[in-house]
């Protein structure tokens, strides 16, 4: 695929550190963000083996050899369990690491189809002719509340418990994640983000920035610095993709 890609990761207003991780593979054009959760520095370490060692998967085995739709399912669901046994198997190691887990949503793009994997609440966003869908679900018990029609849309975004996770990388000994797959056209843009992005900037700023920036790089910081201008309570981490 031909695209242009931008990126930006900050630890936000309130947070000492940043949890978050982010990897850029565009000669393979793939793209990973995850969001580390834990005591002490745990989120951080999480995070990044999670990605690290997607990245390094894709390395050593390369996803452009993998041939069929149902192929790359199974590829990609291989690199999710290797990083979650990591991550689990290093939380069992020592005291200090205990619980740690994380957040990871990967995209890859291929003839003109967008293959979108994730565990937890990081997100994938479609931008296409000024209209913002969320590509993923997320996992959070917020979510399975309203998919049972316990709670509204509008009453979720009240509660306390809105960003507590229902699967994560290493949050268990084994793992499972969501895929999707869609058709991307000239023009379309891709965001992959943590929750420190749509938790501070509406469904409408983030259409309003997409649509009003060229530069995927210039998007990314726009992003970055509207949700520190509201808030930046958490850590937050933009991949944005231009499909051209």
């Amino acid at each position: 695929m031909i695209s242009s890609v931008g990126f930006k990761t900050d630890k936000g207003m309130l947070r000492g550190g940043n949890e978050d991780s982010i990897f850029v593979m565009p000669e393979q054009d793939l793209y990973i963000v995850a969001d580390g959760v834990g005591g002490h520095n745990s989120g951080e370490l999480a995070s990044r083996m999670s990605v690290g060692f997607m990245a390094q998967y894709v390395v050593l085995n390369p996803v452009s050899a993998v041939q069929t739709k149902r192929d790359l399912k199974k590829y990609f669901k291989t690199c999710f369990d290797g990083a979650n046994e990591l991550v689990y198997s290093t939380s069992e190691q020592e005291e200090i690491n205990r619980g740690m887990a994380t957040t990871t949503v990967l995209c890859y793009l291929r003839s003109g189809w967008a293959y979108v994997v994730n565990v937890g609440d990081s997100r994938a966003y479609l931008v296409r002719d000024g209209v913002l869908r969320q590509a993923t679900e997320d996992h959070t018990y917020i979510n399975e509340m309203v998919k049972q029609g316990m709670i509204t849309e509008e009453e979720a975004q009240d509660r306390s418990d809105k960003n507590m996770i229902t699967r994560a990388i290493g949050g268990e000994k084994t793992v499972r994640p969501d895929f999707y797959q869609f058709e991307i056209c000239s023009g379309d843009i891709i965001i992959l983000c943590t929750d420190g992005l749509y938790g501070e900037v509406s469904d409408e700023r983030i259409t309003e920035l997409s649509m009003g920036t060229r530069s995927m790089h210039r998007l990314a910081k726009n992003l970055v610095d509207e949700a520190n201008k509201s808030g930046g309570k958490d850590n937050i981490s933009v991949i944005c993709i231009k499909v051209l």
